[in-house]
């Protein structure tokens, strides 16, 4: 894989890295971030957990894809960030919910990258004779 692919799949796996981290060590500041009020309790609980889970292991798969030139491994965090979208477009079409194209747009560009990146890679072949 050429280093300026490569380079291009670092953007979103560090976006996502720092946004995971942000959840571990600044969570009201991460939760504005996204529009949402730090909740309280258990809802606090799952709410850090949930986040900090969504944000680090998208990271994660992009690194091991990128160490691994494994194409699988870069389309879970691009079908994640790409749901993502999808998901808060409908629940502006159906629940009134406000549509936050600052959060949107960045979700469908990582996506984006990421089926690039992933499309210049190798095809996996699962079929290999032992």
């Amino acid at each position: 894989m050429s280093k300026a692919i490569r380079a291009l799949a670092l953007l979103p796996a560090l976006a996502l890295l720092f946004t995971g981290l942000g959840w571990l060590t600044q969570p009201e500041s991460a939760a504005n971030s996204l529009g949402l009020p730090l909740l309280d309790g258990v809802a606090r609980s799952s709410q850090i957990g949930d986040m900090t889970a969504f944000f680090l292991s998208s990271s994660f798969m992009i690194f091991i894809g990128l160490i691994t030139e494994k194409r699988t491994w870069l389309l879970a965090p691009a079908m994640i960030m790409g749901l993502t979208a999808i998901f808060r477009i409908l629940a502006w079409l159906l629940h009134d919910a406000a549509l936050p194209m600052h959060l949107i747009a960045p979700e469908i560009f990582f996506s984006l990258i990421l089926l690039l990146v992933a499309s210049r890679l190798p095809q996996e072949d699962s079929h290999k004779e032992s």
